[in-house]
């Protein structure tokens, strides 16, 4: 079945709401430029609250690998995600300071862009429209890809259960699609998982 990630949780109700609506991941956005960013000190803290069999994964844009690897070691997150301009470089450095799971985020852009994704040496591939632009990219590009990814870019509750009747991602990520006037709105949150097991047919 595909998998569920809810991420730029910033709020303790929005881990209540997790640990309710139980997804597979929820996500911590530790870049400053976003909207949902939260303090890594925050982020222990709420960590320590989440439901056991849920993982939190850390967002990060091109920081310095010691502080991704901190936050993994330390067990503030269990993933890291990537998305900035992280190479493969960068992704070995990382693994010398943490043996965790990485996801590596791209954006899709056109169809050829596949072949190069696919050879990421991260754990996990994320696939997007953008930074958290909260759109949809044309998904026809993707339909051949072989290896197991995350789907983002614009899901909601209202196309989500497309997105997985028609790709079967490996899992989906959410976040501005589950928000009302920028904040994580649980009837939403709930929606959309629903919508995912809809879609898997379950």
């Amino acid at each position: 079945m595909t998998k569920v990630k809810l991420c730029g949780l910033s709020r303790p109700c929005d881990i209540e709401a997790a640990n309710e609506l139980h997804p597979d991941y929820i996500g911590f956005v530790f870049a400053p430029q976003s909207k949902s960013y939260v303090s890594p000190d925050k982020a222990a803290e709420w960590k320590r609250l989440l439901a056991p069999g849920i993982q939190a994964v850390g967002v990060f844009v091109n920081e310095c690998p010691k502080n991704v690897a901190k936050l993994l070691n330390n067990g503030t997150i269990d993933i890291a995600q990537l998305h900035g301009d992280e190479d493969e470089e960068y992704i070995s450095r990382l693994r010398l300071f943490a043996d965790k799971p990485i996801i590596q985020a791209f954006r899709i852009h056109a169809a050829s862009d596949i072949l190069y994704i696919e050879q990421s040496a991260a754990d996990y591939i994320l696939l997007d429209s953008g930074a958290g632009t909260g759109t949809v990219f044309d998904w026809e590009r993707i339909r051949n890809i072989k290896r197991p990814y995350f789907l983002a870019g614009g899901l909601s509750p209202d196309n989500v259960g497309n997105a997985v009747n028609m790709l079967r991602p490996y899992a989906v990520d959410v976040s501005s699609g589950i928000e009302t006037d920028g904040r994580k709105d649980k009837a939403k949150m709930a929606a959309f998982l629903a919508a995912v097991r809809k879609g898997a047919g379950l």
